[in-house]
């Protein structure tokens, strides 16, 4: 019997796959537990468009990333922070801060999380680190550390 998994199942398959089965596992396990469903018209026609809709929204979701990434191309955002003697910052610039820094001065929401730091920037400068967006974008953002007046 053929039928569609509506859930991963262990040694079948994943959600979404269409899998052949024997009767009495389709009627006795995968039927009860709602872990599939018949592959008939229905239930196909169902199936095609649910991948479409997922598609549609993964497009949408790597073009917005992709513009996003195109807008901090030109971006500098500017972070004061107090220092004490010898320029040395008194702790460090977050990635928390800088996305903070960026939504306020450009609007852009980033996550903390997709902000990547190969240190922590505990002195003043110039720096240029990399925003994962997901879907393989990667974005460039300069960020510039003076010293809070």
């Amino acid at each position: 019997m053929k039928v569609i998994l509506q859930q991963d199942v262990k040694g079948q398959g994943k959600r979404g796959q269409l899998v052949t089965v024997s009767d009495g596992y389709a009627r006795n396990f995968l039927f009860p537990k709602n872990l599939a469903v018949p592959a008939n018209a229905d239930n196909m026609n169902k199936m095609v468009m649910h991948d479409k809709a997922v598609k549609a929204q993964m497009a949408a979701e790597k073009a917005e990333a992709e513009a996003v990434a195109e807008k901090l191309k030109g971006i500098v955002v500017k972070i004061p922070a107090k220092a004490g003697t010898g320029g040395r910052l008194f702790g460090a610039v977050t990635s928390k801060e800088i996305a903070e820094a960026l939504q306020s001065q450009f609007g852009l929401a980033v996550a903390k999380s997709k902000i990547v730091q190969e240190e922590p920037i505990k002195s003043f400068g110039t720096y240029q680190l990399k925003c994962k967006l997901g879907y393989e974008v990667v974005g460039k953002l300069n960020v510039v550390v003076s010293e809070e007046k």
